[in-house]
């Protein structure tokens, strides 16, 4: 299995980016995003089920990220907007069998592409 991050890049608060992550090696039920900003834990971010009926997305980026999958492939999206310089983290994606509420216990993960916001 393997998930490779790719999009992240400097931005200044106010823009846009787009991350991407392609998956492949086995069929999954769901995905997710998370960050960690320098200092701190891996947070949540968002997470979809694969067919995309149920997202879920933390307090903090409600409303300005949204997170997707391309129709015809394997690459998972995080679309993020009006960016704040309190985004700046390492953005991981995360992928595992099934769907689940919990927003702990993805079993196969990216490595990070890193997001910077300046002010």
């Amino acid at each position: 299995v393997q998930l490779q991050a790719s999009g992240g890049g400097l931005v200044r608060a106010g823009g846009s980016l787009k991350l991407s992550c392609a998956a492949s090696g086995r069929t999954f039920g769901s995905y997710a995003w998370f960050r960690q900003a320098p200092g701190k834990e891996r947070d949540f971010v968002a997470a979809s089920s694969w067919r995309g009926e149920k997202k879920d997305y933390a307090d903090s980026v409600k409303g300005r990220f949204k997170i997707g999958r391309g129709n015809t492939d394997n690459t998972l999206y995080l679309q993020m907007a009006s960016l704040k310089p309190e985004d700046t983290a390492l953005y991981f994606c995360a992928a595992r069998a099934e769907w689940s509420p919990r927003r702990d216990d993805y079993i196969y993960w990216g490595q990070g592409t890193l997001v910077t916001v300046s002010s």
